[in-house]
């Protein structure tokens, strides 16, 4: 959340008047039970067998991601509703 945040900060820097960071939107609530504490993959043997590697970091894939959502707000909105 923080490295959206972060996005955000940079691409959006004119916040609204009651919003000083985007960081303080975010709203811890309690896991749910049975939450999994993370998720990992271990991509060793596609990369080694088949010789696939990513063309997005973690970090480029979601500064991509953030940047499709901010040009296509009117449709986040309408399927929001």
């Amino acid at each position: 959340m923080r490295s959206i945040c972060s996005l955000l900060e940079e691409f959006l820097p004119n916040k609204p008047k009651h919003i000083d960071k985007y960081e303080d939107l975010i709203c811890y609530v309690q896991d749910r039970p049975g939450h999994d504490l993370r998720y990992a993959l271990d991509t060793s043997k596609i990369n080694h067998k088949l010789g696939w590697i990513p063309k997005e970091t973690f970090e480029s894939g979601l500064r991509k991601t953030v940047i499709w959502y901010l040009n296509h707000q009117e449709w986040c909105q309408k399927v929001s509703e």
